[in-house]
């Protein structure tokens, strides 16, 4: 339907038609210049139609390879051409972007119709089934593997702790107090990956009196060349949350960014309201956004799928817990910690409700 619409875009009275359609429409001419936007198109692109017209869609998107490729391959084999889950980062949004799936569709003239479904809250729903799909199964592995560790342990500290009573010579008890101390640690890694054993004590709190705790600690431990901004939204409500396990959540997250960075560069706190936001398949009216965006290398591409689970870490010296526990804890509040990342540019976003959810 769309395209018999806009075939027939010029010479009858469509607009109204192609406003009414939830796909993104848009009409390039011979030259590749924008001749036509509905309101979709308008909305998904942040540009008005008269901004729009006459201007290369080169104009209008970042990094618009993809679509000038698809544009030309439809144009050239006279027939359509999609083109499925690709990045379109339009220019009037910032460093925001979509995930579409997009047809071109030859017309008359040399002219080319772009259909652009917009399938980011698909995908973003798809990646946090995924995540806590992901966080179930650590939880059980970690269950596990707590059990088969924590007894054995216990059995080997009391044992050191007989065997130093027995032992005459002090330098002997320094290979007892070692083995005490690494119970011990070994102990402290395993409660960790367990968390907290009891619910969020839930207490009215303003979300930013967290985020400058966290900042000021950032700071203090951060090297010299790391420079921790901040990015506020004022306007933000007030959460319900344990204050103390989600400090630590964000804690975790901005010492692993801090970390990733080195001895420089940039790591960006950020705070937004999302309206209509969802978590999951939960949609809710109102979301916390609070965001750690640093200019580091990104995350491996082979632990990306894997990064949550506990003991996945690329830094020597790494126990690969932080952000696994970070997780743990956010899901305890009814939210998710989501990541996107490419050399140059990683977001760590907690999405944190402010009221209960509804079915998505």
């Amino acid at each position: 339907m769309a395209r018999d619409a806009a075939l027939a875009f010029g010479s009858t009275p469509t607009d109204s038609l192609l406003d009414a359609l939830s796909t993104a429409l848009v009409i390039v001419d011979g030259r590749g210049a924008v001749e036509f936007l509905n309101a979709a198109a308008q909305t998904l692109l942040a540009v008005g139609i008269k901004q729009a017209r006459g201007r290369p869609l080169a104009e209008l998107v970042r990094e618009s390879g993809p679509l000038d490729d698809l544009v030309a391959r439809a144009r050239d084999g006279h027939e359509p051409i999609a083109h499925r889950e690709f990045r379109l980062a339009p220019s009037t949004r910032g460093d925001s972007h979509f995930v579409v799936d997009c047809t071109a569709s030859p017309l008359d003239a040399g002219r080319v119709l772009l259909e652009i479904y917009d399938t980011t809250r698909q995908q973003r729903i798809s990646r946090d089934n995924a995540l806590l799909a992901q966080l179930d199964g650590s939880r059980q592995m970690v269950r596990q593997l707590a059990h088969e560790i924590k007894n054995p342990l216990g059995g080997l500290r009391g044992a050191a702790q007989l065997l130093e009573r027995e032992l005459p010579a002090e330098p002997l008890k320094d290979y007892t107090r070692l083995i005490i101390r690494e119970a011990d640690r070994l102990r402290k890694l395993v409660d960790n990956l367990l968390g907290p054993g009891v619910p969020p004590n839930k207490v009215p709190v303003n979300p930013h009196e967290l985020v400058q705790h966290v900042y000021q600690l950032l700071r203090s431990e951060a090297p010299g060349g790391v420079a921790i901004l901040r990015d506020y939204d004022p306007s933000l409500p007030v959460l319900n949350v344990d204050r103390d396990q989600l400090i630590q959540a964000m804690l975790n997250v901005g010492r692993n960014a801090v970390q990733a960075l080195g001895e420089y560069g940039r790591l960006t706190l950020r705070t937004r309201a999302l309206v209509n936001a969802t978590i999951g398949t939960r949609r809710h009216r109102v979301v916390a956004s609070i965001q750690f965006e640093d200019n580091g290398a990104g995350v491996p591409p082979e632990i990306a799928d894997t990064l949550f689970y506990p003991l996945v870490t690329r830094r020597p010296g790494g126990t690969g817990l932080g952000l696994a526990v970070a997780q743990d804890l956010v899901t305890r509040h009814g939210g998710l910690i989501e990541f996107d990342s490419r050399p140059g540019r990683t977001v760590f976003t907690l999405l944190l409700p402010f009221e209960d959810a509804s079915d998505g």
